[in-house]
């Protein structure tokens, strides 16, 4: 089968890409939002669904038990 006959380029053609070919080179990537440094000591809120029983143990020892599972989930995390 022979080769299809190339059509003549228009100046449509010719500004569509010079266009896009501008906008390609002045148009900015879009940057990452920054990231939030962590602050040390600073705690926030969450809300966090824990099976019963393991509740009840860090529970069992009173007071600080929040203290307690934030240790264990920073040992867990290797921290």
């Amino acid at each position: 089968m022979a080769d299809q006959p190339r059509r003549p380029r228009t100046l449509n053609d010719a500004r569509t890409e010079a266009e896009a070919a501008f906008k390609k080179t002045t148009t900015k990537a879009p940057e990452a939002p920054p990231k939030k440094a962590a602050l040390p000591s600073v705690k926030e809120l969450v809300s966090l669904r824990i099976d019963q029983d393991v509740l009840e143990h860090f529970q069992q020892d009173g007071p600080g038990w929040q203290d307690r599972i934030n240790d264990a989930l920073r040992k867990a995390a290797g921290k």
